[in-house]
C-alpha cells in the first residue's frame, strides 16, 4: 500500500494518535469505513447550502469513534466552504447556566471559528473584514466613491447603515441589530484608526463584555451576549457566513457525557431543555444555513434516569436505544449510532498507520502483513478484549510497539508484540471512558 501525504499531515496524526487524541489534519489517509455515514454527511450538507438546518447526534460506546466522525465532518465542511466551530464541552461550558457557563461555551464557539483559508484564533476578525470590505466595494460601484472617501467621516455612515440594512434582513431577528450595531463600530475603529474601539467591537461579538453598562458606555449597544442569548447570536452568525458567500456553519459539540455528569438533576435538566430548543430550531428552519453535530455516548443519550432521554419532551425524537444486527446501517436518523469498526477494519486501517508512520519519520518499518495479523490476533485474545478494547488502544499500541522496531531494529516485530502485550495482559477500562461514573 503506498501512500501520499504531506510531512505535516503525517505529523499531525502520528503525534496527535501517540497521544490518544483525533488529529486536526490528514484523517482521509485513514478513513476507513463509515462510508454511509460520509454519504448522510455529504447529503445534510448540501441541504444545509440550499438553506436548511439539521442536527446531528454521533452515537456510540467510548472509543467507537465519535470524535473521529465529528472531526471528519469538520474536514468536509470546510472543503465545502463552510465556516465550523469543534468544542468540547467541559463542565465550565455548556449550554444552560445562570452563572456565564454557557456564554463560555458560546464564546469559545467563537474562537474556534476555521474556515478554508484560516484557522488560527482570528477567523471571526478575518470574516468582520471580509464583510465590511465587500460592502466598501458595492458602495463604491454604486456611488462612483472611492474606498478612501467611503471610509472617511463624511461617508461612513453609507457602510454603518449598509451593515444594519443586511443584518434587518435576516430570518432570525433576535441580536440581528446589536451585531449589527458591533460591526459597525468595528469598521469604525478601522476607518478613524481607532484600534481599541475595533477590540472591543470584536470583544461584543465574542461575549467577552459582560454588562450592560460597560456595553453601552464602550460602544453604545444596549444589550451583551448572555447566557439565555447565545444561541440567537449563533443563528444570526450562520445568516452572515451564507451572506456573505460561505455555505453556513457547522457546530460540533464533543465530550456530551459532561452534561451526563452534571451532579444535580436540575442543572442537567436545564440543559436537556436547551438541547430540546436547538433540535426545535433547527428541525424545523427556525434557524437557517446552520448544521449542530452532538458526540456522544450511548448513556448520556439512552439513559432514562440521568442521560437526555430522562428529560420527557427529547425522549421521544431521540428514539429508543436499538442496536440494528450486523450489516444493517440507518444513516439517516437524527440519532447516528456508529458502531465499533470490525477487525477487518481495524486491519486495515492499521496497515494506513504503518505507511503514514513510514513518512513522518522517513524510514522503512520492517512489518509485514502477517506482523499486522498476528498484532490483532493477540491484542483480540487478550482477557477482558471484548469488553474493554477500543481501537484507540490497539493503535496506541501499535504505534508503540512501531517505535520500538524503529529504536530496536535487531528485535522483530512480533518479539515486540509479545514484550508490549505479554502472556494474557488483561484489558482493563481505559481510565478516560468515564461513562459509568456515578456523582451522587
Amino acid at each position: 500500500m503506498d501512500i501520499k501525504i504531506k510531512p505535516k499531515e503525517a505529523a499531525s496524526i502520528i503525534k496527535a494518535l501517540e497521544g490518544g487524541v483525533v488529529p486536526e489534519k490528514g484523517l482521509a489517509h485513514l478513513q476507513v469505513g463509515r462510508s454511509r455515514e460520509v454519504d448522510e454527511v455529504l447529503r445534510v450538507l448540501n441541504g444545509v447550502i440550499d438553506g436548511e438546518s439539521d442536527l446531528k447526534f454521533w452515537v456510540g460506546d467510548f472509543g467507537t469513534g465519535k470524535s473521529f466522525m465529528l472531526r471528519t465532518i469538520e474536514i468536509f465542511a470546510l472543503n465545502m466552504d463552510f465556516i465550523v466551530s469543534t468544542v468540547d464541552l467541559n463542565p465550565e461550558r455548556r449550554f444552560y447556566a445562570s452563572d456565564g457557563k454557557a456564554k463560555a461555551l458560546y464564546t469559545e464557539i467563537i474562537t474556534r471559528l476555521a474556515s478554508k483559508t484560516s484557522g488560527d484564533g482570528n477567523t471571526l476578525k478575518m470574516i468582520l473584514e471580509k464583510w465590511i470590505l465587500s460592502i466598501i466595494r458595492v458602495i463604491s460601484s454604486e456611488t462612483g466613491l472611492s474606498s478612501k472617501e467611503i471610509m472617511s467621516k463624511e461617508h461612513q455612515g453609507l457602510v454603518k447603515e449598509r451593515i444594519l440594512q443586511q443584518t434587518s434582513e435576516f430570518y432570525s431577528k433576535g441580536m440581528a441589530f446589536e451585531l449589527g450595531q458591533a460591526a459597525g463600530k468595528y469598521f469604525e475603529g478601522m476607518a478613524n484608526g481607532n484600534s481599541e474601539l475595533s477590540v472591543q467591537a470584536l470583544r461584543w461579538i465574542m461575549g467577552e463584555i459582560d454588562t450592560k453598562t460597560e456595553s453601552r458606555t464602550v460602544l453604545g449597544i444596549r444589550d451583551t451576549i448572555t447566557d439565555d442569548n447565545w444561541f440567537l447570536m449563533i443563528k444570526n452568525l450562520a445568516e452572515l457566513f451564507k451572506t456573505m458567500g460561505y455555505s453556513g456553519f457547522v457546530i460540533n459539540f464533543d465530550e456530551m457525557v459532561n452534561i451526563y455528569k452534571l451532579p444535580m438533576a436540575a442543572t442537567r435538566e436545564r440543559n436537556y431543555e436547551k438541547i430540546l430548543n436547538i433540535y426545535n430550531e433547527c428541525k424545523t428552519n427556525s434557524a437557517k444555513n446552520l448544521l449542530i453535530n452532538f458526540g456522544a455516548t450511548r448513556k448520556t443519550v439512552y439513559d432514562e434516569r440521568r442521560g437526555m432521554s430522562g428529560y420527557g419532551a427529547l425522549k421521544g425524537r431521540l428514539g429508543t436505544d436499538v442496536i440494528y444486527s450486523e450489516g444493517i446501517v440507518n444513516s439517516t436518523k437524527t440519532v447516528m449510532d456508529l458502531k465499533p469498526l470490525s477487525p477487518e477494519e481495524i486491519y486495515t486501517l492499521l496497515e494506513k498507520l504503518w505507511k503514514v508512520y513510514e513518512a513522518f519519520y522517513k524510514t522503512t518499518i520492517p512489518l509485514t502483513h502477517g506482523d499486522i495479523e498476528y498484532y490483532m490476533v493477540e491484542q483480540l485474545n487478550r482477557p477482558g478484549a471484548r469488553e474493554f478494547l477500543t481501537p484507540r488502544a490497539v493503535i496506541k499500541d501499535f504505534i508503540e510497539i512501531l517505535d520500538l522496531s524503529r529504536q530496536n531494529p535487531d528485535r522483530t516485530i512480533r518479539e515486540l508484540t509479545g514484550m508490549k502485550l505479554g502472556v494474557n495482559t488483561e484489558v482493563k477500562k481505559d481510565s478516560d471512558d468515564l461513562d459509568d461514573i456515578e456523582i451522587l
